[in-house]
């Protein structure tokens, strides 16, 4: 999650549902990706305040639509973190699903600046440094990519990807090489498949983000949106997310897991499923 504001009244009946269902028994068929898809996509979802996120598993579901989650122990409605023990059965059922996960840095800490090839500007915007601005050196910045790969293999039971994606997608190739040196390959997205949930709902209609989507998204593409954004007052998900989804099937596009992605795949292939 990059924008951080006040979020609209719009979400205030999902931290009650929430509450419910995040402790509930799931009982689903995994996730898997057809054999036959010959023009991919790949969706991603970072972390967010988790309000939309049971909506989202629902449809990814529903749709039989493999997904790759990037998390940081981010701010959510409940108060705990969105690695805390609250959200650890929801993870967990993605993981029996068939979702598979990597890091966004536990502390969703942003490269701000190189300071040489082994030293950084940082700035989380999450945990205990929250808005600080702070110098890491390489060896923190991988213990912190670390720190949500453990965290999310204690709860889920499944290893974590040797992927991460970098806050706000900004990075350097100091910082990748560093990050690549203890074992992280960087995941961004295609220009088209920023899907625009981080936007402005007054300048950027959940319609029209719609309709760009649909129209611009090509095969091989990864998509990236949110599990929940604080300043969007017209939430994403339940608007788009399953006509996405829908309309994309119909324009003969299939959804693939990252580890089909000829640029991963290789890399992923000795990663149990």
């Amino acid at each position: 999650m990059r924008l951080v504001s006040k979020l609209g009244q719009n979400f205030l009946g999902w931290g009650l549902w929430v509450s419910v269902i995040s402790n509930a028994a799931w009982a689903l068929s995994p996730v898997t990706a057809s054999p036959q898809c010959k023009k991919p996509v790949y969706l991603t979802f970072d972390t967010g305040h988790m309000g939309v996120a049971p909506l989202i598993s629902q449809v990814l579901q529903k749709h039989q639509v493999p997904v790759t989650y990037f998390a940081a122990h981010e701010k959510t409605q409940e108060g705990d973190g969105t690695l805390g023990q609250h959200w650890a059965p929801w993870w967990k059922a993605q993981a029996a699903n068939g979702h598979d996960f990597a890091s966004h840095t536990y502390d969703h800490a942003y490269w701000r600046a190189d300071i040489d090839a082994q030293n950084f500007k940082i700035r989380p915007s999450a945990g205990e440094q929250m808005g600080q601005n702070l110098s890491w050196r390489a060896a923190d910045y991988c213990a912190n990519l670390k720190k949500a790969s453990d965290r999310l293999e204690a709860m889920t039971g499944r290893k974590a990807l040797p992927l991460f994606r970098a806050p706000g997608g900004k990075t350097s190739p100091a910082l990748l090489q560093a990050a690549k040196d203890c074992g992280y390959t960087h995941v961004g997205w295609s220009p088209a498949g920023f899907l625009g949930d981080e936007l402005s709902s007054q300048s950027h209609p959940n319609h029209k983000l719609l309709a760009n989507a649909l129209k611009n998204i090509r095969s091989g593409d990864i998509l990236m949106a949110h599990l929940g954004i604080w300043s969007r007052q017209d939430p994403w998900a339940p608007a788009v997310l399953e006509p996405l989804v829908l309309g994309l099937k119909e324009k003969g596009f299939c959804f693939a897991s990252l580890r089909q992605h000829p640029q991963y795949s290789k890399l992923l292939a000795e990663v149990s499923p």
